[in-house]
């Protein structure tokens, strides 16, 4: 009897160090899976056993935030808020009345240069779409009247949004992706996922280190050259990484290029000495936010802001190819292409 029980002890250690051996692999293990949504390629990757229930809800979770939070479908929570526009508040989900709750705070941050109620010129130009066009300075001009932050009116006991103008309308297209973003790490996180990455177009987060225990490295977007082409790479670990540029989309007309990022008080593509902004911060919704003020704003304003906010660093690539790094990013980014310099 001894014998036999000291042999099931080692059958049972034996099953115990092969089940070790298999769970450690599967933590190892990499799941990678892209889709579709939001207007742009949504690439994610992440480490672990529990990763692919985890991505099965974050795909859910951002099919959600974009059927709330598109502008191009009519029966939108945000069409029924631009329709309603002028008439009366309309109630939203606690989802959609964060986000716009947070771009009305990036619009008063920045002095309206981020404005989510830019609508009826993004719907004029219509960018990235079929239908793109350059509008009339007249019908422009008659847009322009109808852009306001202030005239957004929010009742947070409620959850109703409420646009005083006729004819207004919001656009969340510069931070909803952020929201995105973040939704889907905390979706990791809940499911015991440590280490992911999530791309949404130009917006990428991380969570955790690779599952070597390696920083992530992003590539940082050569804006003079096509999509995938890098000037720069950034190692990081827990980080949101977002970037706004002339070249993500953009109308040829004549010769002339028309970028997507257009000026609240102009109601053109915004005129700018930077031909990209990378925001890096803890969250994503803000860094998409700021990725798009920033690169309206140019170099000398954006740096000024971002100095001021805690936990937000900044990438600038100027007109000369010279690249702007704040103080906490400058020992972290290695640039890759002769052609660009780090500014002093």
């Amino acid at each position: 009897m001894r014998r036999v029980a000291v042999l099931v002890a080692g059958v049972v250690l034996v099953a115990i160090f092969v089940g070790a051996i298999v769970l450690r692999a599967q933590e190892k293990r990499l799941v990678e899976r892209d889709d579709f949504l939001m207007g742009t390629l949504i690439q994610a990757k992440a480490y672990g056993r529990y990763a692919p229930r985890a991505f099965d809800e974050v795909f859910a979770r951002l099919r959600e935030i974009e059927a709330r939070m598109t502008i191009n479908a009519p029966g939108s929570e945000l069409a029924a808020v631009n329709d309603s526009s002028g008439k009366a508040p309309v109630k939203v989900s606690p989802d959609t009345f964060y986000v716009i709750q947070k771009a009305i705070h990036y619009a008063a941050l920045t002095g309206g240069r981020f404005d989510p109620t830019i609508a009826p010129v993004v719907s004029l130009w219509h960018i990235g779409f079929p239908g793109a066009r350059v509008p009339s300075p007249a019908e422009i001009a008659s847009a322009v009247k109808r852009i306001s932050y202030r005239n957004v009116v929010l009742d947070p006991a409620e959850k109703t949004v409420y646009l005083t103008g006729k004819g207004m309308g919001l656009d969340l297209g510069a931070i909803a992706k952020g929201y995105a973003a973040d939704e889907a790490i905390s979706i990791f996180k809940k499911h015991q996922v440590g280490s992911a990455l999530i791309s949404l177009g130009g917006n990428v987060s991380s969570l955790g280190a690779k599952a070597d225990g390696k920083p992530w490295r992003i590539g940082i977007q050569d804006p003079l050259e096509t999509q995938s082409t890098y000037m720069a790479t950034l190692e990081t670990t827990g980080e949101t990484l977002v970037t706004s540029g002339a070249y993500e989309r953009f109308l040829e007309v004549d010769g002339k290029r028309y970028h997507h990022i257009l000026d609240p008080d102009t109601g053109y593509p915004a005129e700018t000495d930077l031909l990209s902004s990378t925001i890096v911060a803890g969250t994503s919704i803000d860094a998409d936010a700021l990725s798009t003020s920033t690169f309206i704003l140019g170099r000398e304003k954006a740096l000024k802001l971002v100095k001021g906010l805690p936990g937000v660093e900044a990438i600038l690539i100027d007109k000369d190819r010279r690249v702007w790094v704040t103080s906490g990013l400058r020992s972290r980014l290695q640039i890759v292409n002769d052609s660009y310099s780090m500014a002093p």
